[in-house]
């Protein structure tokens, strides 16, 4: 199979070179990323100015554009090969909820799927203050997707995408796979108003999420427990049955 890795921390981020190090053995995998963090640009594309892309090594291409620009290359221009496959990831924190429509990771697995390939988006539900990272436990998770189900995945239904959060914690701690939805996730947005050094006026936006009582379908209900949330985007709105044959593939 044919990998396109792609995320929205940036090519030399832990999650994305612990994902490549977890396929590429059993995968023919490339990256195509960020330059540097591009957290929270959605499906931005840089329409207006040149994009530089640098060839970091052979399997590595860094993009100075947003994460649906550096999909949008790798797939189009600098890869010798069309992927059947795109994972993003793996993001350092959280992708649920509303994070859907913020998240570069996700939307780097969207552009993807515009292009007519199938997509993964998969992120370490974690906080910046954690003292240990358990990618390895989310990129086994993958790696088990790619080596187990290569088949369903390829079948995915068609503007679709599997979002994945896995909690952050070992492999041996780490609870079941769960099939959720995403629930709205509530943040203190804050605004923060500043002066700089010339008297101009300046703002930081901010805020952290809020507790909230899940819904046990959903997948902070999921996380919350130890679980490994599997959410189904479906971007055209298609009958849930479609969702349901496909899911029964994935989870026999």
């Amino acid at each position: 199979m044919n990998i396109l890795l792609s995320n929205d921390d940036g090519y030399s981020a832990e999650g994305i070179q612990c994902l490549y190090e977890s396929l590429k053995d059993i995968a023919n995998v490339a990256i195509v990323a960020p330059d540097k963090e591009r957290s929270a640009t959605s499906q931005a594309l840089t329409l207006h100015d040149p994009i530089r892309v640098e060839k970091i090594n052979d399997y590595t291409f860094s993009c100075n554009g947003y994460p649906a620009d550096s999909v949008l290359i790798g797939i189009n221009s600098v890869l010798d090969f069309r992927p059947d496959l795109v994972i993003s990831g793996i993001n350092h924190g959280a992708n649920l909820g509303q994070d859907i429509y913020y998240s570069g990771t996700v939307g780097a697995a969207r552009q993807a799927v515009f292009q007519g390939i199938r997509a993964i988006a998969v992120s370490t539900v974690m906080r910046s203050s954690d003292d240990v990272r358990h990618f390895q436990t989310a990129a086994g998770v993958v790696r088990e997707l790619v080596e187990k189900k290569s088949e369903a995945l390829l079948a995915m239904p068609e503007c679709s995408l599997l979002n994945i959060n896995v909690p952050n914690v070992s492999a041996n701690e780490v609870g079941e796979i769960v099939w959720t939805t995403p629930q709205m996730r509530r943040y203190s947005e804050e605004v923060y108003e500043r002066v700089d050094q010339m008297g101009r006026q300046y703002f930081w936006i901010g805020g952290s999420p809020l507790e909230i009582d899940p819904d046990t379908t959903s997948d902070h209900h999921a996380i919350m427990n130890g679980n490994i949330s599997f959410s189904f985007l479906n971007l055209l709105n298609f009958s849930s049955d479609v969702f349901h044959e496909w899911a029964a593939k994935i989870s026999k």
